[in-house]
């Protein structure tokens, strides 16, 4: 009997395929049955080749060679994956496999996944594909009815195919041009240079910024704070002080009062960018610590929608799964909220529904899978509150208030009362069990009073602050409000693109930036280093602007909706990399590293350099052709017995420390025994991994053995 393969993305999702679809029969590196053969790439298989597969002298690196532009972009089995990729081959050759269902992630970068694949193999069977934006059961088994032929999906795939050969062609050439160049460890790309951009204009923004001194009225009015009414900043505070004297114990007279009912919606539904802002506010979870909470929650728990997104609405035909997913909540601490949504009809009408909001993913929402809350580590646990506090808001009804404006006269002189006075607590009823009670005023119109007192207040106003974690991400979805673009038409075009990188590489990004030490931390504020300054002082001016990757976007769009040839995108990208790299090597610029030490490099002898990482500080070799790294200090996972808090690592193996804020330290013996000790003697190799803050992770970056080479 002929079957159908099912391409997976990863193990955990082609489990999930096989029992929605009662597929038992495990076999090394795939499941079957009588009708399906399900099998997984491990993030990704097949991956660009590096410059020195194309040619052997490419392996060194040497500014005459460049630009490295391959007549026809190879690819290569990614090695560590090889053995899968082997399975997946024989899979899709076999004869009695007559097609293939693609069931990657829905989105450009899952449909390169499983092409790349495909076109590696030589595969000339017909394709078709599962889009689906979570992996319950339900889901899965509802996509499976509604597979779509594969050929709809190649534009998707060209232009995910053109975005990563372009980033290729880019970003090695670039990086190589400007490491040979000022024989330096230095990394550029069109979306983490400008990124790089973003905080030193905002830096730049704080350092000019200039405080200045302004003053407010206000007086008391039967115990009631008014303001003084009017449009003029006071930058003198004589002005202020003869208004004073002419209010000063003088009777004025209500002349106006004035209410009015008002509602205050709930926030849109989460986005990855939102969501993740909102953990780094609320938790201090950096944005790739919450994505991979989301994945967990996606993948493993099942009990949140697909987490990639960058939309913040869902779509019509989901009406129907609102009590479904209702249902689920019950088993949250908000079942009083929940029963009482259960009981209400919804409507596609609502403002959450809306289909031309939605491209390839609706916003993260919770699933119609009941969670087992005892399961979710601290972190799931929080990130899924979240969610769920997000969406039971948007079906609550909204917070009504009256908003009372009463107006008072002395003299000439207008001063104002502004007050809000709760109706119903709609979906802030979440938070809140009860109204609460507000002390209103009784004033009318005509009532003479005598003031009672007046205050002068001073004020200063205040530069903008740095960047977080949180709020880095947010600005790099809209650059435009940063940083300022002579051409307005630029501005809208990054702003419809939806700024630098996607919702899925921006904390990658930042990540990086951190590790090559162009970006650090400090006390939470995010800062350009001397490197990174330097980076924006060497590139050229086209790889520091968030407008190449606005021009990129545009053209990526048109080519996933067939309305602009791929072949003729490349071209282009093949041009504007021969510029950048006459740039480079015409520049007569110098790199100056300030942070050389007088520690030698155990490999090759040449100074090394103290760099500070996100998690501590380390020393690297300035050879860029050296890899040599050593430790000085990193923060761990490994908690301290007295105050809780992260310790810090200095050393390494016997003669290792760790040290706390709070005073305390130990070695490391003394913690392995402490660690030993609180496992009941069983201490495994990924516990041990965990407390020494490295853990290991999936790799699902397509290009990281094409750029192993780059020392970033």
């Amino acid at each position: 009997m002929m079957k159908s393969l099912i391409l997976a993305e990863k193990p955990s999702v082609a489990r999930d395929i096989a029992d929605a679809l009662h597929i038992k029969n495990k076999k090394n590196g795939y499941i079957e049955n009588e009708k399906y053969i399900v099998t997984w790439a491990l993030g990704h298989l097949v991956t660009n080749a590096a410059p020195e597969q194309y040619d052997a002298s490419y392996k060194e690196w040497k500014l005459e060679d460049l630009p490295i532009i391959p007549k026809y972009m190879k690819t290569i089995v990614i090695g560590k994956t090889s053995k899968q990729f082997k399975i997946v081959k024989s899979l899709i050759l076999d004869k009695k496999v007559k097609d293939i269902i693609i069931a990657t992630d829905a989105g450009r970068e899952g449909e390169l996944v499983a092409r790349l694949i495909l076109d590696k193999v030589g595969n000339k069977k017909p394709i078709q594909r599962l889009w689906i934006s979570s992996v319950t059961k339900k889901a899965i088994q509802e996509g499976f009815k509604h597979l779509k032929d594969g050929r709809a999906y190649n534009s998707l795939y060209h232009a995910a195919l053109a975005r990563s050969e372009a980033d290729w062609i880019v970003g090695i050439n670039a990086t190589r041009a400007l490491t040979t160049k000022y024989d330096a460890q230095l990394s550029l790309g069109r979306v983490q240079t400008p990124t790089i951009q973003l905080v030193q204009s905002r830096q730049d923004d704080i350092n000019h910024f200039q405080p200045e001194k302004y003053y407010t009225l206000s007086i008391k009015v039967d115990g009631y704070e008014f303001t003084f009414n009017t449009q003029k900043h006071f930058k003198n505070k004589k002005d202020l002080e003869t208004i004073e004297q002419q209010v000063k114990n003088q009777e004025g007279k209500v002349i106006d009062v004035k209410s009015k009912h008002k509602k205050l919606y709930p926030q849109q539904l989460y986005n990855l960018t939102d969501i993740q802002q909102d953990a780094y506010r609320r938790f201090k979870m950096g944005p790739k610590e919450t994505l991979n909470t989301l994945q967990h929650l996606y993948e493993r728990h099942k009990i949140v929608t697909y987490p990639r997104t960058d939309s913040n609405y869902l779509t019509h035909d989901m009406v129907s799964t609102i009590k479904e997913r209702l249902q689920a909540l019950l088993a949250t601490n908000y079942k009083s909220h929940v029963r009482e949504l259960i009981g209400q009809s919804f409507s596609p009408k609502m403002s959450i529904f809306n289909d031309s909001k939605v491209s390839d993913h609706h916003a993260i929402i919770p699933t119609e899978v009941r969670p087992s809350l005892e399961q979710l580590s601290q972190r799931e646990f929080k990130i899924y509150m979240l969610i769920v506090e997000r969406f039971l808001e948007s079906l609550m009804k909204p917070y009504e208030y009256e908003g009372v404006t009463v107006n008072f006269e002395v003299g000439d002189l207008m001063f104002s009362l502004k007050e809000n006075i709760p109706k119903q607590l709609g979906f802030k009823a979440l938070k809140e069990d009860t109204l609460q009670p507000s002390k209103s005023h009784q004033f009318v119109i005509g009532q003479q009073f005598k003031v009672q007192k007046v205050d002068i207040h001073e004020h200063e106003t205040k530069p903008p602050e740095y960047f977080n974690e949180g709020s880095l991400l947010k600005a790099m979805e809209n650059p435009q409000n940063y940083i300022q673009l002579d051409n307005k038409k630029y501005a809208q075009t990054l702003k419809q693109t939806g700024g630098i990188g996607t919702v899925a590489t921006r904390a990658d990004i930042i990540d990086k930036l951190f590790n090559m030490n162009a970006l650090e931390v400090r006390d939470g504020k995010i800062k350009v280093t001397s490197k990174g300054k330097q980076i924006l002082e060497l590139a050229p001016s086209e790889l520091t602007s968030p407008l190449l990757t606005a021009q990129w976007e545009e053209k990526l769009t048109q080519i996933e909706k067939g309305r602009y040839n791929s072949k003729k995108f490349m071209d282009e990208m093949k041009h504007f990399t021969k510029d950048i790299v006459q740039k480079i090597k015409s520049s007569e610029q110098k790199y100056k590293h300030d942070n050389l030490t007088t520690t030698e490099c155990p490999t090759c002898g040449k100074f090394m350099i103290k760099v500070k990482t996100k998690n501590g500080q380390m020393l690297v070799c300035q050879d860029p052709s050296c890899k040599t790294k050593k430790n000085i200090q990193r923060k761990t996972n490994a908690r301290c017995p007295n105050c809780k808090k992260k310790m810090t690592l200095f050393g390494r193996g016997k003669e290792a420390v760790y040290r706390c804020v709070c005073g305390h330290s130990e070695t490391q013996a003394q913690m392995d025994k402490r660690m030993k000790e609180k496992s009941s003697g069983k201490v495994s190799r990924k516990e041990m991994k965990k407390y020494m803050g490295n853990q290991e992770e999936i790799d699902n970056n397509p290009f990281k053995d094409a750029l192993k080479n780059l020392k970033l």
